[in-house]
């Protein structure tokens, strides 16, 4: 009852003066709705295990569903291509970069592992067969070298009356080559070991990451620009790149293709969109490039379920796994065209599609976001394709139609995610009027007075003068400037019906 006493007290106090403010209105909802996840979205062949999985841990299904199409295009990778105009030759590699958004105890690390179990399967498989292999190249190393040591030794007895002789057999005995050993994941490498990889299998992999929001912000810091361009170019998956280094020599990759998976939480994501809208280390559109970024809601209901897992419907899944790792390609990749009635479909969708992004009514930042999806939607179409139907001959107006159902959802997340750079008082002023409500601030405050607490959303003075002139806005503050002689101070006055218990 003690913790009352504040706000009954305020409550009392202001009864007097309640006739001279008007009743506050309520503030806007911080987050946008975003649309509910569709098993329909999901290809045949996965879809029991995608639900499964959600199903099981009482998680959305949207977090299981990201990890799965993106870990399924980091199998494709540069492997195949399409080219989304009937005639002109742009093309479009679907690699896919994936982000799930949630707070602490949703589940979103558990569900990605889950998920990734058939990738993390081929890692080691391929891992068990380097480790053969790397033992017989041992084997012929050191075959090798007891050849070139008895060389040697006839050589010397040559030396004399034989030099050609003993030159040809001072010739050193060839080497078979290193083995490679075939990568699918990695989670912390830095940028030149991630070349190393891509340099024996330039194809693709996956870069993940169960908290991304270190990798982030390790490549906002002075001095990693390389770094973000080399991830950069990694989305686009068709470009070469060149490491030169003193001491290194030169290495050269036919091509970076990197698929991106991670989660975060709503705070930290938040915080960089603000960053990177504000012009920081973070605006060079690495962040857009998340086009499979989800933040669904989390119902408070829970149901314990307690089954096995769906082994039909896992297998069938792991089995597309292994189909797309298995892909071989020569010199070039598969390219992939659509049918006519797909092809029609995809131009009536950019036709819609591409007045609203060169228009300039949208945000800078989301405007770059949804830009995107001139590879995204192809891109899934792909992806699609490649794991219900790999032996069509081309991409048909059903999986076209997925992908367009796919950006239709994930515009809707993308809208929740820029909400905090279109509107980013709001978190702020919903902060500051809990502490005003719950008796912990005064009915009178200046900017700094807040800043000195040091609480969340409110720690700088630009962030506590926005929510608190949103609050004005909707009648909860009055704003006051007081002159003392010197530069002028300003505070804020508290609507007293801010105590008001309705």
């Amino acid at each position: 009852m003690s913790a009352l006493v504040p706000v009954r007290s305020g409550i009392d106090a202001a009864a007097p003066v309640l006739d001279g403010w008007p009743v506050p209105t309520k503030l806007p909802d911080t987050l946008p709705p975003v649309m509910a996840f569709d098993p329909d979205l999901l290809p045949d062949e996965i879809r029991g295990w995608v639900m499964d999985i959600g199903n099981r841990m009482q998680c959305p299904p949207d977090f299981p569903a990201v990890a799965a199409i993106t870990a399924l295009s980091s199998l494709i990778g540069a492997r195949a291509v399409i080219q989304p105009k009937a005639k002109d030759d742009w093309q479009v590699v679907p690699n896919l970069w994936g982000l799930v958004i949630g707070n602490p105890g949703v589940m979103k690390s558990p569900a990605l592992s889950e998920t990734l179990r058939p990738l993390n399967r081929l890692e080691a498989d391929a891992r068990e067969k380097w480790e053969a292999e790397k033992e017989d190249w041992d084997l012929d190393v050191k075959v090798a070298e007891l050849q070139n040591e008895a060389n040697a030794r006839e050589a010397k007895g040559l030396a004399t009356k034989n030099p050609a002789g003993a030159k040809e057999k001072l010739k050193p005995v060839d080497l078979p080559a290193t083995p490679a050993e075939r990568r699918f994941i990695v989670n912390d490498a830095t940028v030149e070991k991630l070349g190393e990889f891509l340099s024996v299998d330039s194809w693709g992999m996956l870069a993940y990451r169960d908290e991304i929001y270190g990798l982030l912000k390790s490549m906002d810091r002075e001095g990693q620009e390389g770094a973000r361009a080399f991830y950069l170019q990694g989305y686009d998956g068709n470009q070469g790149y060149t490491f030169d280094r003193i001491g290194r020599g030169t290495k050269r990759i036919d091509r970076v293709c990197i698929a991106m998976l991670g989660g975060i939480q709503p705070g930290r994501i938040q915080s960089y969109v603000r960053d990177a809208v504000a012009g920081g280390a973070g605006d060079d559109g690495l962040l857009q490039r998340f086009g499979m970024a989800v933040w669904p809601d989390v119902t408070t209901s829970f149901v314990n379920v307690d089954q096995w897992p769906d082994t039909p419907a896992k297998q069938r899944a792991y089995d597309v796994f292994t189909r797309l790792a298995a892909i071989e390609v020569d010199a070039e990749p598969r390219v992939w065209r659509f049918d006519d009635e797909a092809q029609a479909m995809f131009n009536e969708w950019r036709e819609e599609f591409e007045p609203e992004v060169r228009g300039g009514e949208l945000h800078p930042s989301f405007t770059a976001h949804l830009s995107k999806y001139r590879k995204l939607v192809p891109a899934l179409a792909v992806v699609f394709t490649m794991i219900d139907t790999p032996n069509a001959a081309t991409i048909g107006a059903e999986q076209l139609a997925r992908a367009l159902d796919w950006s239709v959802y994930l515009r809707s997340h993308a809208e929740r995610l820029y909400s905090a750079a279109v509107m980013p008082e709001t978190g702020a002023a919903k902060a500051l009027l809990g502490k005003i409500r719950t008796g912990v601030l005064c009915s009178s405050f200046t900017p700094r007075q807040v800043v000195q607490k040091c609480w969340a959303h409110l720690g700088t003075t630009e962030a506590v003068r926005k929510a608190a002139e949103l609050l004005a806005d909707y009648d909860w503050l009055q704003r006051e400037v007081v002159h003392t002689g010197g530069r002028p101070s300003e505070r804020y006055e508290v609507n007293p019906l801010a105590w008001s218990p309705t």
